[in-house]
This record gives C-alpha cells, sequence and structure tokens, in this order.
C-alpha cells in the first residue's frame, strides 16, 4: 500500500499526515512541486524482469511522459534478493548510496515503480515527507530538491529512471543527518499497514 507521512523537520514525534490516498497523496505533494501518481500495473512483468519486457510494458506511458517533459535517458534499475554470496555487500552498498540527504541541482529524479517498494524522504518547507512507493506508482522529485531515499536492508524493487541529463545520477549531499532522526524503510515497512487517514 503505497503512504504518505509528513512530520514537522524537528522529528517524527509528531505526526502532521498520514495517509495511504493516492489523490490525497498527489494533493499534498503537488504545492511542493512534487509529482505523484499511478499509472497502470503490468501484472504479466515478473518483478525481476529484463529492460527490454519492462519498456515493451510501460512503452506507451514511457513515450507520453518523455513527450511531456523532454526527457534524454530513460533506463531501469534492480535490485532483487539472491542467492549470490556477494548480495549482502551490494545491497548494502546500494543502500548507502542514497541514505544521507542530498539534491540533484542539473535534474529532476524521476521514478517509476515497476515492482517493490521503496521510500523517498522530501525535506521541503520545514517538513519530511516520507512517500512509500511500490509497484504503479511514479514519482517526480525537482531539481533543488532536499531529499534521500532508502529500500531497506534487502532491497527489493524494479523501477524506470528518467532523467533529462545524458549524465544519469549525480547527487550533491548536504551533509546534514537529518535522515538519522527518522524511521527507515524496515520501520515504515513493518508497520506501514496500520490504521491511516
Amino acid at each position: 500500500m503505497t503512504l504518505l507521512t509528513t512530520w514537522p523537520e524537528s522529528g517524527p514525534e509528531t505526526v502532521i499526515r498520514r495517509t495511504a490516498d493516492p489523490v490525497e497523496i498527489a494533493a499534498a505533494l503537488a504545492p511542493v512541486g512534487v509529482r505523484y501518481e499511478q499509472w497502470p500495473v503490468r501484472d504479466d512483468v515478473p518483478a525481476d524482469a529484463d529492460s527490454a519486457t519492462v519498456f515493451a510494458a510501460y512503452r506507451a506511458e514511457i513515450d507520453l511522459l518523455n513527450a511531456e517533459e523532454g526527457f534524454q535517458t530513460v533506463d531501469v534499475v534492480a535490485l532483487h534478493p539472491s542467492d549470490d554470496p556477494g548480495w549482502p555487500e551490494k545491497a548494502k552498498a546500494a543502500r548507502q548510496k542514497f541514505l544521507a540527504e542530498h539534491t540533484h541541482e542539473d535534474d529532476d529524479e524521476v521514478r517509476f515503480f515497476v515492482a517493490g517498494s521503496g521510500i523517498f524522504y522530501l525535506h521541503v518547507g520545514g517538513e519530511v515527507h516520507a512517500v512509500y512507493c511500490e509497484k504503479g506508482d511514479l514519482l517526480g522529485v525537482p531539481r533543488g530538491t532536499t531529499h534521500w531515499f532508502d529500500m531497506g536492508t534487502s532491497p527489493a524493487f524494479t523501477a524506470i529512471r528518467f532523467f533529462h541529463e545524458e549524465d544519469g545520477w549525480i547527487g550533491t549531499f548536504t551533509g546534514s543527518p537529518i535522515a538519522d532522526r527518522f524511521p527507515d524503510f524496515d520501520a515504515i515497512h513493518a508497520g506501514h499497514t496500520g490504521n491511516v487517514a
């Protein structure tokens, strides 16, 4: 279940907003310039599908978004648990790369979740919005927005990434420890199915 939780930037002791309603989520994020929408879910696309399969399944949506936004590069990124002995270290390194607060000065961060889940934390206007995204969710974070991303200790997701710049993902880290003060993916994932507004 997709979920938006909003706290004051001072910490998670007070919940300002908690909703699983996609319309409410989109309305709450729009004022800070964040695009949230849901695309049709293709149940015939396996969670670990290769890029060609993902592109074929979502070609119409990709082409429409490219026409609207003028993206130069579109790719597919995936991480799923594996029996490979190197998997735990690979998963840990991948997670660590995005856990600290950062911005993208030259591009938006636009992701569509084909499978699995992850949480984008948006630090905007004195608040922190944790957007738990899962299969079918598209989130667009405007360039310059302070944020971080958590895929959990056992990442399991496939996502389509959209870039205006051909260089791809380039983060500028703020040096703030704010991410350490808020519940991580594992905590929210474990309890995100409770009662919501």
